[in-house]
């Protein structure tokens, strides 16, 4: 294993009001001189992983530049990747990212003097040894041998328990999310929340394909959500209307299994909010929040 000092690292950050997750594609419209600035040095690297900054999540209602950035923002946040930089008339950029690595912040670092770079930087810590460990913790939760006593059962009896598990609790989630998408999609129609319509019926099939624009959509996003569990799992967080606090608590978790959890309650939450009360603030669009594979 690296030490310490191998998974800490200084890396600029881009404060942002919601959550990064990795696997998202992130749209950005860079109009401030410090974040040109951080563009123009990330350009004239060469592409590839290196070319990236953290997202962190502004805690709600707090200005970073009103107050310590420490205590303005999350402590967790996720890498975005750049991937395609289009230059604007008036100096600006237009960047396509794609989230990559959680963080944990360690300590940020305000620019101080001339020979700083303009924006926010910190010192982080990678989250990936903790994500391995956390996933092998989250697979023997609950398992217990036949006196009772926990810690004791046989290896492979927990694979196979964790897997089959792990496949029933990602199939909860990607129907509570399809049947979540119905019910935005029937309440900006007036029609009934409780209904599955047709469209997303066949898009949860893996060979289905629809006519409507809308459901097209909604089919493209089930069968990219199906891939695998820890990419459901941060799709959901990411296209959901969840608030920044929830969104957060997501991405601070580091064991699909127990995110994937959590996302099960919050979606029937959301689901009875839409049945009881009905508001929908944004469009269906919204959902078909792009994934990368990498």
């Amino acid at each position: 294993m690296a030490d310490a000092a191998h998974r800490r690292e200084v890396i600029p950050l881009f404060p942002l009001g919601t959550p990064l997750f990795p696997g998202v594609v992130l749209p950005l419209e860079v109009f401030e001189p410090r974040y040109r600035t951080l563009v123009a040095e990330l350009r004239a690297l060469p592409d590839g992983p290196g070319r990236r900054f953290g997202v962190v999540a502004i805690r709600q209602g707090w200005e970073v530049e009103q107050i310590a950035p420490a205590a303005a923002l999350y402590d967790v946040g996720c890498t975005a990747v750049l991937r395609v930089v289009a230059p604007r008339a008036d100096g600006g950029f237009r960047v396509v990212t794609v989230g990559a690595d959680r963080f944990r912040l360690l300590e940020v670092l305000v620019p101080d003097g001339e020979d700083d770079p303009p924006y926010l930087r910190a010192r982080v810590e990678w989250l990936g040894d903790e994500e391995a460990a956390e996933e092998a913790a989250g697979d023997a939760d609950g398992l217990v041998s036949a006196d009772g006593t926990a810690g004791t059962v046989p290896e492979e009896v927990v694979t196979e328990v964790a897997r089959a598990s792990l496949e029933v609790l990602t199939a909860n989630v990607r129907e509570l999310f399809a049947r979540y998408i119905a019910a935005v999609a029937a309440r900006q129609a007036g029609g009934d929340p409780g209904a599955l319509p047709e469209e997303v019926l066949e898009a949860l099939e893996p060979d289905s394909a629809a006519d409507d624009q809308d459901a097209e959509d909604t089919a493209e996003l089930l069968r990219e959500v199906s891939e695998d569990a820890r990419g459901l799992s941060y799709l959901v967080a990411s296209a959901a209307m969840l608030t920044t606090e929830d969104r957060q608590a997501l991405l601070a978790e580091s064991a699909t299994r127990r995110r994937l959890a959590l996302e099960s309650r919050l979606l029937r939450r959301e689901l009875t909010l839409l049945e009881t009360i009905g508001a929908v603030p944004v469009p269906l669009a919204q959902f078909a929040t792009a994934m990368s594979p990498n």
